[in-house]
C-alpha cells in the first residue's frame, strides 16, 4: 500500500448458504404452501436440496423450475409442486418467489460486501495508526540524540502527523460514503423490486386483454348470431379473469408510480446532500440541509428512531455546500450509535439576529464531563476496538471550524447528549 493509496480487499466468493438464512427462505416457501402448492424447495446446481417445505400429503407434480442467479451465474433452482389443475395459478407464484429470493440475495450480498469493505477500512486505519506510533517512538530517540536540532525536528514530525491525520480523515469520509451508498442502494432496491414485479404482472394482464381482443376479432368475421357471440365472449371474459385484471391494474399502476416517485426523491435528496453540481461557496439553508440528511439516512431511521424537529426559520449561510451535510451526517449517526434500543433524536434550530444555533440531541447515556474535552480529538472513541475509528467527531470539528463556528456538547433535557453548533450569520 503506497503513502497516498488505500486498497480495498474484498473476501472470497460466498456460497448461497452463506448469503441466505433459513429465516429468509423458509417463510417464502411456507407462503407458497399456504397459496395452495403441494411442496416447494430450493436445490443447488448439483441437485442437492438446500431448503424444502411440503404439506405432508405428497408434493404432487413438478409445475415450475426456475433458476436463481448470483453475480450473473446460476447457483440454484426453485422448484414448485402441486396438482396440474393449479398450474396457471402456481407458475406465476413461482416467478414471484424467484423475484423475492433474488432481491434478498442481492441485498444480502451488498450487505456482506459493505461489511467487508468497512472492516478493511477500519483494519487499515488501525495498522496505519500503529505504524505512525512506531515512527514517533523512533523519532523520540532521535530527538534526544539531536537536541541541537530539536525545533527543526519537531516541525518535521508535526507535519507528518498532520498528513497522517488528513489521511485518516479521508479514510473516515470514504467509509461513511461506502455505508451511505449501500443504504441508498437498499432504499432504491425496495421500490424497484415491487415496480419490477408489478410490470411483470401488467405484462401478463396485457396478454390477457390482447387475447380477448383477438377473440372478438375472430368471432366477428363469420358474423355469428349476437346471442352466441355474447355467451362465448362472456365465457372467454371470465376464463381470462378480466374482472380481476381490471380491478387490479389501477392499483398496480398507482403503486409503481409511487415507487418511481420514491426513487426520484431518494436520488434528489442524495444529489442535494452531496452538492455534486456546485463548485466553490454557495448559499445554503441549514434547515434544508438537515432535512436532506434525514432523507439520505432514512434507511437507518425509518422504523427504528423517533425524530423530533424543532426548527425555526434561518438566514442562508455562505459556505462550501458539502460541509453542513458532513456535520449533520456524522452527528446523527453518532446519536444512533449511542442512543440505545429506542433512539430519539431531537433536531432544533434558531437565530438570535447574529448567530445561528443548531442542536442535535439524543436520549442516550450522555457524555461524561471528564470526556467532553477529548471527544473531538482524532482517534478518540469510547467504542470497543474495531467498532469505530474515532474520526467521526474529528470530521465534525474540522467542518465546523471551516464554517467559522463552534461546537460544544451539553446534557440534553431528560438525559442524553446535546451537540450544539453555533455559526455566525452575516447580516444582509
Amino acid at each position: 500500500m503506497s503513502e497516498d493509496t488505500l486498497e480495498f480487499l474484498v473476501g472470497e466468493e460466498k456460497s448461497l448458504r452463506e448469503l441466505l438464512l433459513d429465516s429468509d427462505v423458509l417463510p417464502l416457501l411456507e407462503g407458497a404452501l399456504r397459496a395452495g402448492a403441494g411442496g416447494a424447495r430450493v436445490v443447488n446446481e448439483e441437485g442437492e436440496e438446500l431448503w424444502s417445505e411440503s404439506d405432508g400429503g405428497g408434493r404432487g407434480e413438478l409445475l415450475a423450475r426456475l433458476p436463481l442467479y448470483l453475480e450473473g451465474e446460476p447457483v440454484a433452482r426453485l422448484e414448485l409442486f402441486g396438482s396440474p389443475e393449479q398450474r396457471d395459478r402456481l407458475v406465476p407464484l413461482a416467478s414471484l418467489l424467484v423475484a423475492a429470493l433474488d432481491t434478498l440475495l442481492r441485498n444480502n450480498l451488498k450487505r456482506v460486501l459493505t461489511t467487508e469493505i468497512h472492516t478493511c477500512v477500519v483494519n487499515s486505519s488501525h495498522e496505519e495508526l500503529l505504524r505512525i506510533n512506531a515512527d514517533l517512538a523512533r523519532s523520540e530517540a532521535r530527538y534526544r540524540e539531536l537536541a541541537e536540532n530539536l525545533e527543526l525536528r519537531v516541525k518535521e514530525r508535526s507535519a507528518e502527523l498532520k498528513r497522517a491525520q488528513a489521511r485518516m480523515l479521508q479514510q473516515e469520509k470514504m467509509a461513511a460514503i461506502g455505508q451511505l451508498a449501500a443504504g441508498v442502494a437498499h432504499e432504491i432496491n425496495n421500490p424497484l423490486g415491487f415496480i419490477t414485479s408489478n410490470l411483470h404482472t401488467l405484462q401478463k394482464y396485457t396478454a390477457r386483454c390482447c387475447a380477448m381482443l383477438q377473440f372478438y376479432r375472430e368471432r366477428l368475421r363469420p358474423d355469428p348470431p349476437l346471442q352466441t357471440l355474447f355467451e362465448e365472449a362472456e365465457l372467454k371474459w371470465r376464463e381470462l379473469k378480466l374482472p380481476q385484471v381490471l380491478a387490479d391494474v389501477g392499483d398496480l399502476m398507482a403503486e409503481s408510480l409511487a415507487g418511481a416517485e420514491r426513487v426520484s426523491r431518494i436520488v434528489a435528496d442524495l444529489k442535494g446532500f452531496s452538492h455534486v453540481d456546485e463548485a466553490g461557496e454557495v448559499r445554503v439553508d441549514l434547515n434544508q440541509e438537515l432535512e436532506r440528511t434525514l432523507g439520505v439516512l432514512s434507511h437507518l431511521l425509518a422504523g427504528r428512531a423517533e425524530v423530533v424537529k424543532e426548527l425555526q426559520p434561518l438566514p442562508p449561510v455562505t459556505c462550501q455546500g458539502q460541509l453542513p451535510g458532513q456535520i449533520f451526517l456524522n452527528l446523527i449517526q453518532n446519536a444512533l450509535t449511542h442512543a440505545g434500543g429506542a433512539p430519539r433524536i431531537t433536531l432544533s434550530s434558531c437565530f438570535d439576529g447574529e448567530r445561528i444555533r443548531i442542536g442535535i440531541a439524543d436520549n442516550g447515556p450522555g457524555v461524561p464531563a471528564a470526556l467532553r474535552g477529548q471527544i473531538f480529538d482524532p482517534f478518540f472513541t469510547t467504542l470497543p476496538v474495531g467498532s469505530g475509528t474515532g474520526m467521526g467527531l474529528a470530521v465534525v470539528w474540522e467542518a465546523v471550524l471551516r464554517l467559522k463556528g463552534t461546537i460544544a456538547v451539553a446534557d440534553a433535557p431528560g438525559g442524553g447528549a446535546d451537540f450544539i453548533i453555533t455559526i455566525p450569520a452575516k447580516k444582509e
